[in-house]
């Protein structure tokens, strides 16, 4: 359940980024009237990065496949 959770909180965090380069922050377009919960978007992002980061290997198929010969 953790694992899906950080990887919305991954895609949300990896659109916005993309759509900032074109000048347009979706989590403040969204929340920008509740800085505080702006910041906590934000910051649920950062965790889930690196919960991503430190368990990745333990929940992906692709990284635990055996290399083909």
């Amino acid at each position: 359940m953790m694992h899906m959770i950080s990887f919305v909180l991954l895609v949300i965090g990896g659109l916005n980024w993309g759509l900032v380069a074109f000048k347009f922050n979706l989590v403040n377009v969204l929340v920008g009237k509740w800085p505080t919960l702006e910041m906590l978007v934000y910051l649920l992002v950062g965790l889930a990065a690196l919960y991503e980061a430190f368990t990745h290997k333990k929940t992906c198929k692709m990284c635990d496949a055996k290399p083909a010969m």
